[in-house]
């Protein structure tokens, strides 16, 4: 039988944690803030946003949704998001994806402020994490390592292949992979064998967004496959890359959609939020520090 590698549990413990440290700085007198911006009118989207205010919230961080409408421009979101890194009271900045035709969103997250990039999508803060310098890492990309950790699945000297190489999903997995001592191969969609590719891994992360795509064929017997994939459907269902149905009994684990990676990539931006929010306001008390010395 293949092993389910559910997130439900690392999720609460996440959360558990982010809200201990929210509580411990709200008693100092900082709040941590979240502010997520958004310009589409995808319900789904709006949706996911709902529903990391109200987890926000529930953990002790405060939430504000920028919602800008699907007929923003690049300079109208570049503007806020400039703004909201300039402001003391906002520790972490997501930039919502999808955003409306035409924007240019290599610029846009280049706009976001290191210190507050708590989903990692600043160029700077990929290029911090490939460098082993500290960084908050593409929270799904770290979601896909924590539930590796949480259910004990070694990584030394295993082999792995990441199925899709965005900059948000697969190229940061491969990184964090390999600084873990995994041998990482990558495939794409030039890829000219799949199969080649996945069949030979201990370990397979998919994030395409193709439902489906991974089947029994692409895995080897008592593989570990991670599904970051979450495509919805008419009907309300979400469906993963893997087909579940055609790798059970084959695949030694695999992680479900729902339930697997999403819930731990939501709680890990919660206690990036939080962590930003510390270092942040570490900073403040030192540059006053210094600025109280110099004025002696």
């Amino acid at each position: 039988m293949t092993r389910i590698l559910g997130g439900s549990d690392l999720a609460a413990a996440i959360r558990n944690d982010a809200s201990v440290a929210a509580a411990a700085l709200t008693e100092i007198g900082i709040r941590p803030k979240l502010a997520v911006v958004l310009a589409t009118a995808d319900e789904s989207t709006a949706w996911y946003v709902r529903s990391i205010a109200g987890a926000a919230r529930r953990t002790g961080i405060e939430c504000d949704i920028v919602d800008l409408g699907p007929e923003a421009t690049t300079e109208e979101i570049h503007a806020v998001l400039v703004e909201l890194g300039h402001d003391p009271d906002v520790h972490g900045i997501i930039l919502q994806t999808p955003l409306p035709d035409g924007t240019d969103l290599d610029l846009l997250r280049e706009a976001i402020n290191p210190g507050k990039d708590i989903d990692g999508t600043n160029p700077v803060s990929l290029g911090r994490l490939i460098a082993h310098l500290p960084a908050f890492a593409p929270a799904t990309a770290q979601a896909v390592l924590a539930l590796l950790d949480h259910h004990g699945i070694d990584l030394r000297g295993k082999t792995a292949t990441v199925v899709g190489r965005s900059t948000v999903v697969g190229t940061p997995v491969a990184h964090l992979l390999v600084q873990r001592d995994a041998t990482v191969t990558v495939c794409h969609r030039h890829t000219a064998d799949l199969v080649a590719g996945t069949r030979s891994a201990d370990i397979v992360v998919v994030a395409v967004g193709i439902p489906r795509l991974i089947t029994a064929e692409h895995i080897s017997d008592g593989a570990v496959v991670i599904d970051v994939g979450t495509t919805a459907t008419d009907d309300g269902q979400l469906l993963g890359d893997v087909d579940a149905d055609s790798v059970d009994g084959r695949a030694g684990a695999l992680t479900p959609v729902p339930g697997g990676v999403g819930p731990v990539t939501t709680a890990l931006l919660l206690n990036h939020t939080v962590d930003a929010a510390s270092t942040q306001s570490a900073v403040r008390r030192a540059a006053s520090l210094v600025g109280l010395q110099s004025s002696r």
